[in-house]
């Protein structure tokens, strides 16, 4: 049987069949921006050695899936009037016994221009992290397609004079992921 490995307070358990550290990319993502940021993440993990499924918690049946199964999650959420989605605090809150007990990396995608601006900086984001133990949470600015949006999400748009275009980083994304990756290679190559 693998030896256990200690990331910080929390004991990942490396599988048996000699497949890589399994991680789970959970996101909210409204029209797939913010699962495309996921996906990069996941592809970064994978070529790392992971093995990595990404689920988009806004679909009732994968966000029922059993986060105990993986060793490491990274959860993600479109923000909307500076909120993560619900579907996201619901994720996170119904599974935050078994998040808390491995490792968990959190981000942010929103209509912020600058990645620290506070649009794209979700006002229960420091409780989430705090209440799961996230090993950290990065911002990360997101795209403007008004023709997918409804009418409501027009008018918070026009009342916050977001900016039409794509403003994702995907360097930045790639970058972030490969810290994360870094830290997980780093700890299981010495088992």
């Amino acid at each position: 049987m693998p030896t256990p490995v200690t990331l910080g307070t929390m004991v990942v358990r490396p599988r048996e069949s000699g497949v890589g550290v399994r991680v789970l990319v959970a996101v909210a993502s409204r029209h797939g921006s913010t699962r495309e940021i996921g996906e990069v993440v996941a592809a970064g993990l994978r070529s790392r050695g992971c093995e990595v499924d990404v689920i988009d918690v806004l679909d009732a049946d994968a966000a029922r899936c059993d986060v105990s199964a993986y060793d490491v999650a990274v959860v993600g959420s479109a923000v909307y009037t500076g909120h993560w989605l619900p579907a996201a605090r619901s994720f996170v809150a119904d599974n935050s016994s078994a998040l808390a007990e491995r490792p968990v990396w959190l981000f942010s995608s929103g209509l912020a221009t600058q990645p620290a601006a506070a649009a794209n900086s979700p006002h229960e984001v420091a409780a989430v992290a705090a209440g799961i133990h996230a090993r950290g949470h990065r911002s990360f600015r997101g795209k403007l397609d008004r023709e997918v949006l409804s009418f409501a999400e027009r008018a918070i748009i026009a009342g916050a004079r977001g900016r039409d275009g794509d403003h994702r980083d995907f360097g930045a994304v790639a970058a972030w992921t490969a810290t994360i990756a870094d830290e997980l290679v780093t700890k299981f190559s010495a088992v």
